[in-house]
């Protein structure tokens, strides 16, 4: 066991999360085990329980965190292009999913019915359409539908790269090709879209 250090609370937590999140990341799931996290943090079980309940508690934190950290890093930001600054967040949530496949497809397949864990991912999903709709691009459509069709990609998306995630069945560049596709297909059917970098889409008539 690693030797124990005496830590404020909000270091010994911040401490417990971090070992939880390479385990968790490590393993599938069903194959982590509180009683590793602790041995791992160099603290007793019962410490651990202190702080989180049960291992579901300890993962659900965990991906809130994770969730938080990659909203920060893809703050969007106004003076620049939104297409190319969605390209770099897809590309920033792609790293992580690659990174952490199992916690991944523990918050999404494991753990799919899990309201709490669900609540986190409705969260996110909630952050990036605001800030979506905020961008000057998108604010020039209607509210209504344009928030609708965000919404839709987005949920398309996770579930996109989860698929992939698991099975690798395509690259990565098709993956993200996929998801901006969709993007311009679905905002191009309620506005009138133009994005700086975005691909000019060929004119398709009308039954074909």
């Amino acid at each position: 066991m690693t030797t124990r250090r005496r830590l404020a609370p909000a270091e010994r937590r911040s401490q417990l999360l971090d070992t939880g999140a390479r385990l968790f990341a490590a393993k599938p799931y069903d194959e982590v085990l509180m009683e590793d996290v602790a041995e791992r943090a160099g603290v007793s079980r019962a410490l651990l329980y202190r702080y989180f309940p049960g291992k579901r508690d300890l993962f659900a934190a965990i991906y809130r965190q994770a969730a938080d950290r990659l909203l920060a890093e893809t703050e969007l930001d106004p003076a620049r292009p939104v297409y190319a600054q969605l390209r770099a967040g897809l590309d920033a949530h792609i790293d992580y999913f690659v990174a952490h496949r199992n916690t991944v497809l523990a918050a999404n397949r494991v753990l799919a019915g899990d309201p709490v864990i669900q609540a986190v991912i409705t969260d996110e999903l909630s952050t990036l359409r605001e800030r979506l709709l905020g961008t000057p691009e998108l604010a020039r459509g209607p509210r209504e539908a344009v928030s609708a069709a965000l919404m839709s990609w987005l949920v398309f998306v996770r579930t996109l790269c989860v698929d992939w995630l698991a099975h690798r069945a395509f690259s990565r560049a098709v993956l993200l090709d996929m998801c901006l596709g969709a993007l311009l297909g679905t905002l191009g059917a309620v506005m009138d879209l133009d994005l700086d970098g975005a691909p000019d889409r060929p004119d398709v008539p009308a039954g074909g």
